[in-house]
């Protein structure tokens, strides 16, 4: 069935974009002191995972950015409000996760076909740091990360690059025990492989929010079945459910009533917005009632069929 969450409490919401915003500073630091230790060690992999953290710190800033907007309220030009800048922004940090994936797989590629020395040393103790200032960071996005799609992507990002930390420090560990500095590239792919994974699965999502599409835990067929099933209700079509954002979805649709009776009308149009409402967690509705003597062009352009 649908799901219908409240947002956020403002002191939640406060806490939330305060958190995210000491994340995005001990990212930028870190970004800067690994940047300079991948180019004294000559590591590939902490430099990717400097740019990898360099993309988490803007992932935070850009969802903490559209958290701001998407609080402004609705007006003339935009009646509908500001809420899908979470989606757009979820979108953003994504995709940019997919190219960073993508440019570090030709990196990873490129350093196995000609291979460079590393300063493992210098490696596992930059990397170190960076991993703690991951899971502190994983740890200020985690909780608010369960209910928004926004920060789950930023979330992700900090994740991966946690995940990335542990990958280098297993790789320049290697590299001091046994010399084998081709595991510096190779830990560079495995994180490319986890990142490309991640935001694969979690960008359909919000493209299918942006697109209208249905939401993927309604099933149109069945809220077909239960409008049609209301007493006085000869016909349902023009049948349309998306999503304003993760939270909360919209309905339209046209229902054909048995009569022309105006109060009957009304009482089935009232059932139907409490159907909706109790059974699918739909509760902004716009409902057209027709009746049977009426000609509507849209009876044609079936989306399910009737019942």
């Amino acid at each position: 069935m649908g799901t219908h969450h409240l947002p956020p409490p403002p002191a939640e919401a406060t806490r939330t974009d305060r958190r995210l915003f000491w994340a995005v500073g001990v990212n930028l630091l870190l970004t800067v002191a690994q940047i300079a230790g991948g180019v004294v060690a000559g590591s590939l992999a902490l430099i990717a995972d400097a740019v990898h953290n360099l993309s988490d710190a803007l992932s935070l800033a850009i969802a903490l950015l559209a958290r701001r907007i998407a609080r402004r309220p609705a007006h003339a030009g935009m009646t509908f409000g500001y809420r899908r800048a979470e989606i757009i922004a979820a979108l953003i940090n994504l995709t940019t996760l997919i190219v960073i994936g993508l440019y570090l797989v030709a990196e990873g590629i490129a350093r196995l076909m000609t291979p460079v020395p590393v300063d493992g040393w210098l490696v596992v103790i930059i990397a170190g740091v960076a991993l703690v200032i991951d899971l502190a960071t994983v740890a200020l996005t985690f909780r608010p990360s369960r209910g928004s799609m926004n920060i789950r992507a930023a979330f992700l990002h900090n994740l991966a690059d946690a995940l990335g930390s542990v990958a280098v420090i297993v790789a320049g560990a290697a590299i001091l025990l046994y010399g084998w500095t081709v595991v510096d590239p190779l830990v560079t792919l495995g994180i490319a492989g986890y990142v490309l994974w991640q935001a694969g699965r979690e960008i359909g999502p919000a493209i299918r929010i942006l697109m209208e599409g249905t939401p993927p835990d309604l099933d149109l067929e069945e809220v077909a079945g239960g409008l049609s099933a209301i007493e006085g209700v000869r016909d349902v079509h023009h049948l349309h459910v998306w999503s304003f954002d993760e939270r909360e979805h919209a309905l339209e649709a046209h229902i054909v009533v048995g009569d022309a009776d105006l109060d009957h009308a009304r009482q089935i149009k009232a059932a139907a917005r409490r159907l909706l409402a109790e059974r699918f967690s739909i509760h902004h509705t716009s409902l057209e009632i027709e009746f049977p003597d009426e000609h509507c062009p849209e009876r044609e352009k079936r989306l399910v069929a009737p019942h």
